[in-house]
């Protein structure tokens, strides 16, 4: 600002250049402060966890640096800033020089070695003292040395004019020689300061926390402070507490004040004068400092000053690079290392900025090395929760190998869906003519967000599938949802015939279920083709009491909807290693079911049939065992949307479904809100009747049903009349509600 002022007023009028630029100072401060409070107030201060810690350990390894090179330059009495070039190496290894620098680090070094054993708070300050103390007896002990020699030579500060009252500078406040139009040209500087304040402070404040170990930091707070305390001080005449000064040759570098700030904060903090009554005094004596003048600035040798700053340097040096070794991560201490170079070759702001740079490519290729899939399972481990004929079930335990399900996490971005795309074509290309898929469901409940690249890899992925006739399943999202809206955006959804989507990975496994079980569905009065056996799929007559009508929605979508026609061996289902392994898995799983079909039980009256339907899986008991139980069980009809029981009620009744579908509603903790159909020939309530606890979901009948009902009463008589009966329910209950917490789970 000094020099854009010199320039438009012109040197030959000095009185008006020196009133207009302390005036330019003061408003500087003014704007400053306003400005931190605003931040403050508006609570702006979270803003700065966006800074990673390790950006934050490398401004103060920068600070450290700084400090380190500015302890050459006032040690050493060099003229203008430390430059890192020949002339200055050969004046700074001088036999005059070289022992006003080496003097002072050679202190600090001590001083560092000594509080690796000694950890007294007031250790820096008697240490500071007993150099000066050494150095004037010296002075005093021999003749030769004079404090004004010494001053000439650069081992004492020069001593200011003395003769000038501490409020002489308000007496070069003159509102009448400022040039207001060369003030107007100072405003994009006090802008430009204050945006660089804006930098300092929010990055200086969490530093200093972390160097003195306080967690519990207001940021806001500090702000505000800030702010009313620059905004005090330019109405007081003087500059901005944050006030940059001229560094360098023609440009403004490093926030000098603040460093100061900090350091002697550090320093003050680590000295013990860590209360309010510390602070009070400090302030108490550094306005006696401000009454008796600058004359004692004369006396200070400049090795105190030099060893002090040299040590506070090392301090902030070994917190960034040497108590980090081994903590970080590679990537992150380089950043560090980065940052500190760049803020003592160049400058601050660029360091901050190289810093954000690096950690933001440091985050991407870390994120980019986790994996975005939580779990990668086939149909036939992660089943839907739909109760299903055991018939159905031993169909899906092989045949849903043709489902695969990848879960996704986190944020997918450019860099983590690299390993989605990686994963799919492993299964496209090396374990398709093995593993034939038929369905890819990706699952994206627990996905956060997605960027462009990776919704856009998500139509790569369909046309991929397209080759192979695989059709891409999404499930847990919905399209006025964000991730939905951005696959939406992109086209995913435009054909219905290769992308399905679904709001939840149960409708996705159910719908991928229900298409598999076309394969295995046959008109029960389908002929058989001639010369097929009894035990070819060609030939399979599958009783219509194991697919009722209402079940049909199960199968085929909708109730109406015309059974498929049989396949032929020498057709279609031999066309593709999906479809061929479609019918050798039906024909195995009926083949394991086929006792059933000439059991005598099929002709028994209910519900003996279903008794022995339901339990065919977990039990080989004979018809004889289960007919004892027919007598406890009593028939009742449910029409469409009637509550059969309600969550946290009292557990009355157990069911077994004849007809029809009922839905089971859910809302556990730990897994949320979910849904289950029950279809017929299946159980329904068992574990909490025969546990006596309290119902878990609330059922309806989703459409007309016939039920076989156990109640409580009838249950207390079974259990005293047959009690190995008794005893087998609650086995085969346990059973049953292990494998439906499996597929939950799953």
């Amino acid at each position: 600002m000094a020099f854009v002022i010199l320039a438009k007023v012109g040197p030959e009028r000095p009185e008006a250049v020196l009133a207009t630029t302390i005036l330019s100072f003061s408003i500087s401060a003014i704007l400053t402060g306003a400005v931190f409070f605003l931040m403050g107030f508006c609570k702006l201060g979270a803003l700065i966890g966006f800074f990673p810690r390790h950006i934050l350990i490398g401004c103060i390894g920068g600070v450290g640096y700084f400090l380190v090179a500015t302890g050459v330059e006032v040690s050493a009495r060099l003229n203008g800033s430390l430059e890192y070039n020949l002339v200055t190496l050969r004046k700074l290894f001088q036999a005059d020089t070289f022992v006003l620098w080496i003097i002072p680090l050679l202190l600090a070094i001590i001083l560092t070695t000594i509080k690796r054993w000694v950890t007294y708070s007031i250790v820096d300050a008697l240490y500071f003292l007993f150099i000066l103390a050494i150095f004037y007896f010296f002075v005093g002990a021999i003749d030769q040395l004079h404090i004004p020699d010494l001053r000439s030579r650069g081992w004492v500060f020069e001593a200011p004019e003395a003769g000038l009252p501490f409020y002489h500078f308000y007496t070069l406040y003159n509102f009448s020689a400022v040039d207001w139009a060369a003030l107007a040209d100072t405003i994009p500087t006090m802008l430009a300061l204050t945006f660089f304040g804006i930098i300092h402070v929010p990055i200086n404040v969490p530093a200093l926390a972390f160097t003195l170990g306080e967690d519990n930091v207001d940021v806001d707070r500090e702000l505000k402070a800030h702010g009313l305390s620059n905004a005090l001080s330019g109405f007081c005449g003087s500059i901005q507490a944050s006030a940059e000064v001229e560094y360098g040759e023609d440009h403004l570098l490093i926030l000098w004040q603040n460093y100061l700030v900090y350091t002697n904060s550090v320093l003050f903090v680590r000295s013990g004068g860590d209360s309010r009554v510390a602070g009070v005094m400090l302030a108490v004596a550094t306005f006696g400092v401000l009454l008796s003048g600058p004359v004692l600035i004369g006396y200070i040798p400049v090795m105190v000053v030099g060893a002090l700053i040299f040590f506070l340097g090392m301090e902030l040096i070994k917190v960034a690079l040497v108590e980090t070794w081994g903590k970080v991560h590679r990537l992150e201490y380089l950043t560090i290392v980065i940052i500190v170079v760049t803020m003592g070759a160049w400058d601050f702001v660029i360091g901050i900025f190289v810093g954000i740079l690096l950690a933001c490519v440091s985050f991407v290729l870390q994120t980019s090395r986790v994996s975005a899939i939580r779990n990668s399972l086939p149909g036939s481990v992660a089943a839907s929760t739909v109760r299903r004929h055991p018939l159905q079930i031993r169909f899906l335990q092989d045949a849903g190998k043709q489902i695969h399900v990848l879960k996704l996490a986190n944020y997918l971005f450019f860099g983590t869906i690299v390993g989605v795309e990686k994963q799919i074509r492993a299964l496209l290309l090396d374990k398709f003519e093995r593993e034939p898929i038929r369905f890819l469901v990706l699952d994206l409940q627990h996905v956060v967000g997605i960027d462009y690249s990776a919704a856009e890899a998500f139509t790569r992925i369909q046309r991929l599938l397209d080759v192979r006739g695989v059709m891409l399943i999404i499930s847990g999202i919905s399209i006025e949802g964000e991730i939905g809206a951005a696959l939406w955006n992109i086209g995913l959804f435009e054909s219905e015939d290769s992308v399905r989507y679904f709001e939840t990975i149960n409708s996705a496994l159910e719908h991928c279920e229900n298409d598999l079980l076309l394969s295995l569905y046959q008109k029960t009065d389908a002929p058989a083709e001639p010369g097929s056996s009894p035990d070819s799929l060609s030939g399979l007559l599958i009783p219509r009491f194991l697919f009722p009508a209402r079940v049909y929605v199960l199968i085929c979508g909708f109730p109406d909807v015309p059974k498929p026609k049989r396949p032929s061996l020498s057709g279609e289902m031999f066309s593709s290693p999906r479809r061929k392994e479609l019918q050798q898995v039906a024909t195995t799983a009926y083949r394991e079911q086929h006792p059933i079909r000439r059991s005598r039980w099929q002709d028994y009256k209910q519900p003996l049939q279903l008794l022995l339907q339901a339990f065919s899986a977990v039990c080989d008991k004979p018809e004889d065992f289960w007919y004892r139980a027919v007598p406890f069980f009593e028939r009742k009809r449910f029409a469409s949307g009637s509550i059969l029981y309600e969550r946290d009620e009292i557990a009355d009744g157990f069911f077994l479904l004849e007809s029809g579908m009922l839905k089971a509603e859910y809302m556990l903790p730990q897994l949320g809100t979910f849904s289950e159909l029950i279809v017929a020939g299946t159980t329904c309530g068992e574990l909490p009747f025969f546990s006596g606890t309290r119902r878990t979901s609330t059922t309806i009948a989703d459409r007309d049903c016939v039920t076989w009902v156990l109640n409580q009463s009838r249950w207390e008589e079974l259990q005293q009349t047959q009690p190995d009966t008794a005893q087998e329910l609650l086995k085969i209950s346990l059973k049953l509600t292990s494998e439906r917490m499996d597929a939950i789970t799953k």
